[in-house]
């Protein structure tokens, strides 16, 4: 027991669900085993795979990172031949358990790894390898580590190579997620955790996550840790490579008397402080401790989570050791190059080809492929090896079979997701005019609604705030509380670790990435905009990579981009934040991110619906915190609510016939709007202004429609004359607002030069020049401007 003796008190940690258990203490217990015959064939195997590590550095060099490739190799191969229950054969086989590189600088033994798996099933069984080359990683494919598709080297073109990315991505046969941004890989990989425990229920498929000390060290993974082992998630074991190195430190976290460079705990004592399994591996390159230690980690000993902890050296028996081996490695067919390959050379009595002098790029590829056919032909040559492990990678594939793994009773749909149409919003989310209504409430609604209708195929949390920012409506008719996976497994409202945004988005994003389900954030705009943006980012490069492997459509993630707009004033600036939308909004490659900037509640199920159909990686709606009245859109002359669904919908359209002509203004914004509609739509038409009015309901929904379409909606010649009235910063209005008249006259929180104060909506709408009077008379100078112009 951990514990802190003083005069008057003890300081030790409560009673917790996990265990602590040591593989040494395992072993010696009566029946324990340890590796067996398996022992000395991977033996072979590491000794193959570390010598693939460094000549994968060797031959893109200044890159990679072999020192924790090559500590965490015994811990992968003991799970990809013996642990996993898979199919190696079919990579996407739905039931398979997963391993998941949340270490994505480990990239280069994933890629060395698989392609040696690939190589051995090969000449162990090659009819029963996929005909289809994506969904396979060869030894040829290493010749991509790294590299570019626009390589135009021979080899590289002859072998159609796959560019294998410095992280790992989905265009990777068995990887699922793109991992190795500062800790966003443990919160997706344990995403993958819940959506495969609420997919297949108690009996679910492993989820094994692959990490170091170091990446335990940031904020979002300490959330991560914390959420799956208080909603008791015990299909996800985490397989620590604790070598105590990063890049810039040897000695990471405390260790017994001597504090820490970083951290003053170990990875032992931090699994076991957030409730997890912890098993030991002091030894983490000896095979009877590691398979003791995964054995009972698959045992599910109980309903927490395992972390399995494994005492490494970092770069073991490379020649550089510690965090000199992180990101660099022996210098291009050096003699310490030629020295490391040496124990190889020796077992199977065979030499690698050396460099003779010529470092033209189709020579140094010629010399690299040799090398990796110097591995093809000793396994050629050692066929028992061979035999051996194939055999055991067969083995995964009957250990899948017995489990005869179903998916639960009432299992989601997610699939009805994107059937629905924006053209007529359900009578459970449509609020009548008269009424009031917010936009938060609203959205609730219509997420609620898809997900009764998709057997609850939405799973949302929030950063303690599901009743304030109307998220936990998304629950409503499903069980209450926090989801559990065993205690609470039907409610759709989860628990993240409380005030943990940046958690939170790494985990819904791997909750849909697993494919089931559809995961939701919600906080603060001026919050979860940035703390989230890294997730959205690396989710959308994961979907994009999941589509170039099997050509599958993305599965989106939301973050919901509450108490938006200036409106949410009695919180001041901290909170009533303009930007967040401009960290958004056309920030990701067309058709990866959707923003929605609705004013009108009933606006919501329109964008949604559109939103969804439309398939991005991630949807970031903005709703705003204040009720507001239901506006009767056909009285006051609008479009639908529906017309939101193209991004773009003319408010008011000018008579080109009718002289003068007063210009364009384009809105977007709540509370601007909901101003703009009270206060100044009834002075244009009493003072008969002829002029063209828009509102933005969704940049990407607009630019998503056919270009003859767009231009109907909203020509691009208005966009030299437009001026803007925006709640949010003003670079979220140039594509609208071309000309300099234009933008000096826009409307926006910063023209002052200075964040707006705290204080009632209404004030601070009108501290920053954006309640119905500025912005009548920001209209009325624009449209006397306008009327002089030829």
């Amino acid at each position: 027991m951990l514990s802190l003796q003083t005069k008057t008190q003890k300081l030790e940690f409560a009673p917790r669900r996990g265990v602590y258990v040591t593989a040494r203490d395992l072993l010696e217990t009566p029946g324990g085993e340890g590796a067996g015959a398996l022992k000395a064939p991977l033996e072979d195997l590491d000794l193959i795979y570390r010598t693939l590590c460094g000549i994968l550095f060797n031959f893109v060099p200044t890159s990679g990172h072999p020192g924790g490739s090559i500590s965490s190799g015994r811990i992968v191969e003991s799970l990809l031949y013996h642990t996993m229950s898979y199919n190696p054969f079919d990579p996407d086989e739905p039931a398979a358990d997963i391993i998941s590189y949340a270490a994505g600088h480990k990239a280069m033994g994933l890629y060395a790894m698989w392609a040696l798996r690939d190589e051995i099933l090969r000449q162990y069984k090659r009819e029963l390898l996929p005909k289809d080359e994506r969904k396979r990683l060869r030894l040829e494919d290493l010749l991509g580590f790294r590299r570019n598709p626009t390589q135009d080297t021979p080899l590289f073109k002859k072998f159609n190579a796959k560019a294998l990315d410095g992280h790992p991505a989905p265009s990777v046969p068995f990887v699922r997620l793109s991992t190795g941004a500062s800790g966003v890989g443990i919160g997706s990989s344990f995403g993958l955790g819940i959506g495969a425990r609420d997919c297949w229920g108690t009996n679910a498929p492993f989820v094994h996550v692959i990490e170091g000390e170091g990446g335990m060290t940031p904020g979002r993974a300490h959330e991560a840790m914390a959420t799956v082992a208080t909603a008791q998630v015990n299909n996800i074991v985490m397989h620590v490579d604790w070598n105590q190195c990063s890049i810039d430190s040897d000695h990471v976290c405390r260790e017994g008397d001597v504090p820490g460079d970083y951290v003053q705990w170990n990875p032992l004592e931090f699994a076991y402080l957030h409730d997890w399994n912890v098993i030991y591996v002091d030894n983490g390159f000896d095979f009877d401790q590691i398979f003791a230690a995964q054995r009972l980690a698959t045992s599910k000993l109980n309903d927490q989570p395992t972390c399995i902890v494994y005492r490494t050296i970092k770069g073991w028996q490379y020649g550089i050791e510690g965090k000199s081996s992180h990101g660099a490695g022996h210098k291009f067919s050096s003699p310490e190059f030629y020295q490391f390959l040496q124990p190889f050379e020796t077992r199977f009595g065979v030499e690698f080809p050396r460099f003779g002098g010529d470092s033209s790029g189709a020579a140094v590829e010629e010399l690299y492929y040799k090398n990796l056919l110097r591995l093809r032909e000793v396994l050629e040559k050692n066929p028992d090896l061979v035999q051996a492990l194939g055999k055991e990678l067969e083995h995964t594939c009957t250990s899948l079979t017995q489990h005869k793994r179903h998916k639960r009773d009432g299992v989601a749909n997610v699939e009805k997701l994107w059937n629905f149409s924006p053209e007529t919003t359900p009578s459970a989310v449509y609020v009548a005019p008269g009424k009031s209504d917010t936009l938060r409430e609203s959205l609730g609604r219509t997420l609620n609604f898809l997900n009764k209708e998709s057997s609850g195929s939405i799973l949302c949390t929030s950063a303690d705030l599901a009743g304030s920012t109307s998220i936990k409506k998304v629950n409503d008719g499903f069980p209450d509380g926090f989801w559990n996976a065993a205690k609470n497994p039907g409610s759709r409202l989860l628990a993240t670790g409380g005030i943990c945004e940046d958690g939170a988005g790494a985990l819904v994003s791997g909750i849909s990435a697993y494919g089931n389900n559809i995961g939701v954030a919600s906080s603060y705009g001026a919050f979860i905009a940035a703390l989230q943006h890294v997730a959205a980012r690396l989710h959308s490069i994961g979907q994009q990579g999941r589509h170039d492997y099997n050509e599958s459509k993305r599965h989106p993630f939301f973050i919901v981009c509450a108490h938006a707009g200036l409106k949410t004033g009695e919180d001041g600036p901290t909170h009533a934040d303009p930007q967040p939308l401009q960290l958004l909004q056309e920030n990701f490659p067309r058709g990866f991110m959707i923003t929605l900037t609705p004013w009108d509640p009933n606006e919501l199920w329109p964008l949604v619906v559109a939103a969804l159909k439309a398939r991005p990686a991630v949807i970031a709606p903005f709703v705003t915190r204040p009720s507001e009245p239901i506006f009767d859109r056909q009285k006051l002359g609008l479009p639908p609510a529906s017309a939101a669904a193209n991004g773009i919908y003319a408010v008011r359209r000018a008579d080109p016939s009718r002289k003068p002509y007063h210009g364009t203004v384009v809105l977007q914004g709540s509370g601007e709007m909901y101003e703009f509609i009270d206060g100044v739509l009834p002075q244009i038409e009493k003072e008969g202004l002829n002029m063209n009015v828009f509102y933005v309901a969704s940049a990407e929904l607009f630019d998503l429609l056919p270009e003859e379409e767009q231009e109907k909606i909203f020509p691009a010649a208005l966009r030299q004359e437009a001026m803007g009235i925006t709640g949010f910063t003003m670079p979220t209005m140039y594509r609208w607002i071309l000309s300099l008249q234009g933008q000096k006259r826009t409307l926006h929180p910063y023209a002052r030069g200075r964040f707006p104060s705290s204080g009632q909506a209404s004030k601070v709408m009108e501290e920053s020049d954006l309640h119905a009077q500025a912005q009548w008379d920001a209209v009325k100078s624009y449209a006397a401007y306008m009327s002089k112009q030829k």
